[in-house]
């Protein structure tokens, strides 16, 4: 059966890629998009499919439009957009969460969160657990994105519990992949961008640090196996890579993939930033029969092309 699929944030990174495979499973996709954060490009080679549609709607205003599920990846997900407008970032997790529940109750449609790694804070569990209640600042300079989705979570469990939503609620972990912007500020991006143009490796702190970097395609795999699952699989969901490395280790892979010239340049660390970020995912191995699948090198060897281009592209 044909489905009508709703996709909140579908020009993004994450988005686009979602909308590509649910055209390919044969659903007809309404991707709804605000352009504050996804580009037009990312969804352009999509636009001549009759069963793609395109809308400009912010989500902190409510949604008419009928559908059988809905992808809620409204909202910036990098430290330099959500920084940019704390207050709309916090209204885009907590207003957008609940338009469209709102939706999702209205027309009895499904609906998926895509939560985030950052409502475990600086964790003091380590690798995190979905029972893991976490540690974060709720006034620091990251609480906007943190306590967003950890408010918006709230909101998805008491949507079920008291309007019989069906949800899905998945913790995404670092996610890298082709269409990453390349002024987002995340670490992989970052470093093939300065590796690429011959300029100093930004490392914050010491390189210590640990993360774990799941490749997009991998990721997407585990919403629609969400999706496709049981309705008592309401999650939260840890999706992500449980290999693990530090900053320094990623730098150091960059460069050498690259043959860049670039050095290491360490600065001081931000407030509130997390020293260790690993998932276990023995739930998702479980419930969805999930693990990731594509190892860091190969998904960097396509990120990289990805990157080349779009610098071959811009100058």
């Amino acid at each position: 059966m044909r489905k009508r699929v709703l996709v909140t944030g579908g020009a993004g990174f994450l988005g686009s890629h979602l909308c590509e495979q649910l055209l390919e499973r044969g659903h007809d996709v309404l991707c709804v998009d605000n352009y504050f954060t996804g580009t037009k490009d990312n969804i352009a080679h999509l636009l001549d499919n009759p069963y793609f549609e395109v809308m400009r709607h912010d989500v902190t205003f409510p949604l008419y439009v009928e559908v059988n599920e809905i992808y809620n990846l409204a909202c910036p997900a990098s430290p330099v957009h959500y920084q940019f407008d704390p207050v709309q970032t916090t209204k885009t997790s907590v207003h957008g969460a609940i338009n469209m529940l709102g939706l999702a109750k209205r027309v009895r449609a499904k609906i998926f969160q895509a939560s985030t790694s950052e409502v475990y804070g600086d964790p003091d569990v380590h690798p995190q657990t979905e029972d893991y209640h976490g540690n974060v600042n709720t006034i620091g300079p990251r609480a906007c994105y943190d306590e967003g989705k950890r408010c918006a979570e709230t909101l998805f469990f008491d949507y079920h519990r008291q309007h019989k939503v069906d949800i899905r609620v998945a913790r995404i972990f670092n996610t890298y992949g082709p269409r990453m912007l390349p002024n987002d500020g995340r670490v992989v991006s970052n470093f093939i961008m300065q590796a690429l143009q011959n300029q100093p490796i930004t490392i914050f702190g010491d390189g210590s640090q640990t993360r774990s970097f799941c490749y997009v395609d991998d990721l997407i795999r585990g919403f629609l196996g969400m999706m496709d699952a049981p309705s008592e699989v309401t999650g939260p969901m840890n999706l992500g890579n449980p290999g693990e490395f530090t900053i320094k280790q990623l730098a150091e892979k960059v460069v050498e993939m690259t043959g860049s010239k670039s050095e290491i340049s360490y600065h001081p660390l931000p407030q509130d930033d997390p020293t260790q970020r690993c998932p276990n995912i023995s739930a998702a191995k479980k419930h969805l029969d999930w693990e990731p699948k594509v190892a860091l090198n190969e998904g960097l060897v396509k990120t990289v092309a990805f990157f080349e281009d779009l610098l071959r592209r811009n100058t």
